[in-house]
């Protein structure tokens, strides 16, 4: 697959398919290999850690005891504490993986290579530990405040009719922002402010203005790429749903139930298909960055030329 050239709103949608038709076999096995004790692990916490949780919620006060929950809550404050931490570290690091796995990975693709391994990402990430910092430090502290203020301007717009529109645009538009961030970031000699100017204003031009304005076919490709991947998640969410009002109501009441809705095995059952619809969900979300990757190399126009001429030097070495 050819990454530095021109592609239209079609050609990305196509050529995310057929990205994972051609590597997506080695794209996860190396996937899993990164991330595969990681997303195990954040699935057990969620399953064992949040199932009292949520059972103590939909069981409080059934008993007409006041304050019911909250008692429950001062009286196992360290479990909540513990909980809650060792969730955020897992998942700031899979995160961390989960985004710029593809980054580094089509970064590789992009300059010729074919068969990756995992040892070449992980390589990859330690040579730019320092990088990965400033990264998150920058994202942290500058654009997830920013975003949040426009997401936040755009859901007080929300209550005039034009407010759903605008927020159907900031939407996909922050998330190519941030993607398009992280490839520059690491796939340029661009230091950190420097590749999140050059973010912003790739969503609107190219670097030759006369090319015109990338914007609609950007934001369309996020769109229908988000919607086909929301699809493929509501299917593994509605499960347990189903499950769980079904069990509701052909359950003949004895008031243990009705107490604790997610105790016992009915309660494991739910929670390891909500945990696998969390890996899905996980998994899907890499068409989302690949897509994101063939657009950020679409308008990085000032390097198809080079890889062009760089192709056609090569014609007739290996013949």
């Amino acid at each position: 697959m050819q990454f530095y050239k021109k592609r239209d709103f079609g050609t990305f949608i196509s050529d995310s398919f057929s990205f994972f038709k051609l590597y997506g076999k080695n794209y996860f096995k190396n996937y899993i290999l990164l991330n595969g004790l990681l997303l195990i692990l954040m699935v057990v916490v969620f399953i064992f850690g949040f199932k009292e949780l949520f059972g103590q919620i939909l069981g409080s006060n059934i008993s007409g005891q006041s304050y019911y929950f909250e008692n429950y809550f001062q009286n196992n404050f360290g479990m909540f504490f513990a909980t809650g931490i060792i969730t955020f570290i897992l998942f700031m690091i899979l995160m961390i993986v989960n985004y710029l796995y593809p980054v580094f990975y089509l970064k590789r693709l992009a300059a010729g290579e074919n068969k990756i391994k995992t040892d070449d990402i992980l390589g990859d990430f330690k040579r730019n530990f320092k990088k990965i910092i400033i990264l998150c430090l920058g994202m942290t502290f500058i654009v997830t405040p920013l975003s949040m203020i426009v997401m936040g301007i755009s859901y007080v717009l929300v209550f005039l009719v034009i407010g759903i529109f605008i927020m159907c645009l900031v939407g996909p538009t922050l998330f190519n922002v941030v993607t398009f961030l992280m490839y520059d970031y690491f796939s340029s000699t661009r230091g950190f402010f420097e590749s999140l100017s050059y973010s912003i204003r790739a969503q609107f031009s190219y670097p030759n203005a006369r090319e015109g304005s990338p914007y609609w076919k950007y934001w369309g490709s996020t769109i229908i790429i988000s919607l086909i991947l929301y699809i493929i998640s509501m299917i593994f969410t509605a499960i347990p749903m189903v499950i769980f009002f079904a069990t509701l109501s052909t359950t003949a009441p004895d008031g243990s139930f009705e107490q604790n809705p997610l105790g016992g095995g009915f309660g494991v059952l739910f929670f390891i298909l909500y945990g696998v619809s969390l890996l899905v969900s996980f998994f899907t979300s890499n068409m989302l960055y690949v897509n994101a990757g063939l657009m950020y190399y679409d308008s990085r126009t000032d390097l198809h030329q080079k890889v062009e001429l760089a192709e056609i030097d090569t014609i007739g070495i290996n013949e």
